[in-house]
């Protein structure tokens, strides 16, 4: 009996074909081969619609031949007599040329009969010009049946069994054709016994969904066009079936965990600090405050996620929330992704809790508790100190890298994590900071300023509660935003840096920022940039003529010191940088010591300078929507109005001037979110690419497929109510399974 489980070589035999199919295809078992969807279809009764050729293109069409005669010719190398068939092939848009050569007239005879006018079939070749037509280089085909129903007995190619009105055009390997896959699969589906019926019939029936059967039939077989879309749902469904069971479990585990429950005490720290503050708190603040206030005072983890833009005042959210748990008597650490963003936190929360920061010092407030600093760059005898008062419970608060994460550190009632831009660290990072609490597991709460669309949300952090901040505090000022095309205007740099010294003279500051830290990719020649075709695979793309002088932060800084910024104090900011260096950079900047700096992206997150009020980015087109997005955020902070200047050399017609115009258009992180997951592949903005490995959804966008994950979440929920276990639907509790404990679920691992 042949099953998904059995191998495709039961299908398939032995051959180089199925070799390949097996090795380039990565399908090892039958379930693999009829899980290969097509990734579109050609309508076999229509003649294809072929706009845009560009030589070299690779094209399959549905097309008929409208003019066929044989012509002989000397052959110039022996002298022989040869033949020559030239055919027209008629599409719906540009006729192309095939020509076949034949040196024997038995051959040019089988060809003239095989292609005659009005035959029809698929055709597969290369785009290419002679003579100013369009011609299909080396083409290779499959002839449809004649009108009365006879096979073609001409066809170089056994003809393709059960070809429908819609013939599937499948992802491909090097000498695999899609009628190789269509022949492969049409038999396979013919001998498979027991398709495996993940989703319940319940389910099925509430949704108004195919069974696994018929969905099969109709993705690799079509009658009609809404029969595909019928299929891609099933299939779709049960994805996101399996993910959100997975979720929902993750969920309830979470709710079943014992915790210390943070009442507050007697709120004296959190009162103290709330009548310090100088300025009033957005409702936004207070309304998600008062969730954190609930989730705390429960007795199993908060699991929280808080999301929102570019100074919507994140940290003061969660600084009052680590606060309630000091005096509940427990400690809060707060996990930073770089050694800039933890000083600058660290710098800022001092800042805001005054004396309050120095619980147990002299001139200490009585209420107040230590707050403390632990980096990677930081010698023993810095760290000795801190690790003492955080082990004692003197020290309440600790801000750090992933220094917090070494066996050393350790806590004496380790109540609350924060993790900020929680994408940027692993599930073994995340993991090895809250098994620090004693006892019971941590309250956790990670935060992140990329906006994430809502059933990104669901799919992506979805054993999390999400609350979002859409306010920003008073004081914010509008931030305006110009793409700079320097392809076809190169003199407007001049005006940008005059517009970077006009600010500097009113008294404020500047940004400008580079992809690179030096320029030694330059001198090498690497100056090709990675772009993404229409499947989503990397393209090059000549940067040669692009790439400007000053992409670089090292040359940058000297050259605009002595060019057209000469006389403005500029400073350089870069990964590379020892910490005591960057710290003293950055103080000095906050300080107003400096008037431009010239940066990498370190300043991406966290910075806070209020005086900044313009940034340019150079070659602005190297760097992602929500990059940009984050980057732009550092200016504008402090009620000034802010600029962000977009210096590009990219074509107008690019996907990346594309991104770049929706950056200048809006700034709405959360309407840039979406555009981002719709131009980017989709597994890099789930953060897969980090892990160095493609996103786990195989058949789920989390943008076209919002209802469906909708629908999906609330069958989950409905199901894990009434069957927590899953016992009652063995093949989905075994899916489930699989993907709990398979790499593939890395990515929604998120506790």
């Amino acid at each position: 009996m042949i099953t998904v489980d059995s191998p495709v070589t039961t299908v398939l035999g032995q051959s180089k074909t199925a070799d390949k199919i097996i090795n380039k295809l990565h399908i090892s078992t039958v379930g693999d081969l009829l899980r290969h969807f097509p990734r579109r279809y050609l309508e076999t009764g229509k003649l294809t619609k072929v706009d845009d050729l560009a030589v070299g293109q690779m094209l399959t069409v549905i097309g008929e031949i409208a003019h066929s005669k044989q012509h002989t010719y000397t052959d110039r190398r022996n002298g022989l007599l040869a033949y020559r068939l030239e055919t027209t092939l008629r599409t719906d848009g540009p006729s192309l040329r095939m020509t076949f050569f034949a040196k024997k007239k038995h051959t040019a005879e089988w060809q003239e009969k095989k292609l005659p006018v009005g035959a029809r079939g698929l055709f597969l070749g290369k785009a290419e010009t002679f003579n100013n037509e369009w011609k299909l280089s080396n083409p290779r085909m499959v002839l449809f049946a004649a009108d009365d129903g006879r096979k073609d007995p001409y066809s170089d190619i056994a003809t393709v069994e059960a070809i429908g009105k819609y013939f599937p055009i499948y992802p491909l390997t090097a000498k695999v054709e899609s009628w190789d896959l269509q022949r492969a699969i049409t038999f396979t589906r013919s001998v498979v016994d027991d398709l495996p019926e993940l989703i319940p019939e319940p389910i099925r029936r509430e949704f108004d969904l195919l069974d696994v059967t018929r969905a099969y039939d109709l993705i690799h077989a079509p009658d009609q066009p809404g029969d595909v879309h019928d299929a891609q749902r099933y299939f779709r469904f049960e994805e996101a079936l399996v993910t959100q069971l997975v979720l929902g479990r993750r969920r309830r585990a979470v709710q079943a965990l014992g915790a210390v429950a943070r009442t507050g005490g007697d709120g004296a720290l959190l009162e103290a600090f709330d009548a310090r503050l100088p300025f009033e708190l957005t409702e936004g603040q207070r309304s998600i405050g008062a969730d954190l206030d609930a989730d705390l005072a429960r007795p199993h983890p908060m699991n929280r996620l808080l999301q929102g833009e570019v100074g919507s005042g994140k940290t003061l959210v969660a600084l009052r929330a680590m606060l309630r748990v000091v005096d509940s008597g427990g400690q809060a650490a707060l996990l930073a992704p770089t050694e800039v963003l933890a000083q600058q936190h660290h710098r800022a929360i001092s800042a805001l809790m005054g004396d309050l920061a120095a619980g147990g010092m002299l001139g200490g407030a009585a209420e107040g508790t230590g707050v403390e600093l632990l980096t990677g760059s930081m010698t023993k005898t810095q760290r000795t100190a801190p690790l003492s008062r955080l082990a004692s419970g003197e020290s309440g608060l600790v801000v750090g890298t992933h220094a917090l994460l070494e066996d050393q550190v350790q806590f004496a009632d380790l109540g609350l994590v924060v993790v900020d831009e929680q994408h940027r660290f692993g599930v073994e990072q995340r993991a090895a900071l809250t098994s620090k609490a004693a006892g019971s597991p941590p309250h956790v709460l990670v935060m992140t300023a990329t906006p994430i669309p809502r059933t990104v949300a669901m799919t992506v952090f979805g054993d999390l509660e999400t609350s979002t901040l859409t306010e920003l505090p008073a004081g914010r000022a509008p931030i305006t935003t110009a793409v700079v095309n320097l392809l076809d205007h190169p003199g407007w740099i001049t005006r940008v840096w005059e517009r970077v010294r006009e600010e500097v003279e009113k008294g404020h500051q500047a940004y400008v920022v580079c992809p690179r830290i030096s320029g030694d990719e330059l001198e090498q020649g690497q100056r090709d940039q990675v772009e993404l075709d229409d499947d989503g695979e990397p393209v090059a793309v000549d940067r040669t003529a692009a790439a400007p002088s000053l992409a670089a932060v090292e040359d940058g800084v000297v050259a605009l010191a002595e060019g057209p910024l000469a006389g403005l104090r500029l400073a350089a900011l870069h990964g590379r940088l020892g910490a005591d260096e960057k710290d003293s950079t950055m103080r000095a900047f906050a300080a107003g010591e400096i008037d431009v700096l010239v940066s990498t992206t370190v300043i991406e997150v966290g910075v806070d300078v209020a005086n900044a009020t313009i940034m340019v980015l150079l070659d602005a087109d190297r760097f992602g929507v929500s990059q940009l997005h984050q980057l732009r955020g550092r200016v504008g902070r402090g009620g000034l109005p802010g600029q962000c200047l977009l210096v590009s050399s990219v074509d107008l017609e690019s996907p990346a001037r594309d991104r770049l115009d929706a950056v200048a258009r809006t700034t709405d992180g959360f309407e840039l979110s979406r555009v981002d997951l719709a131009t980017r592949r989709e597994g890099d903005v789930l953060g897969s690419s980090q892990a160095g490995r493609r996103s786990g959804l195989r058949h789920l966008e989390v943008l076209r497929d919002e209802t469906t994950i909708l629908e999906a979440r609330s069958a989950a929920e409905a199901l894990l109510d009434t069957d927590p276990d899953l016992a009652g639907s063995a093949l989905l509790a075994e899916a489930v399974s699989t993907l709990e404990t398979d790499t593939r679920g890395d990515f929604i691992e998120k506790s």
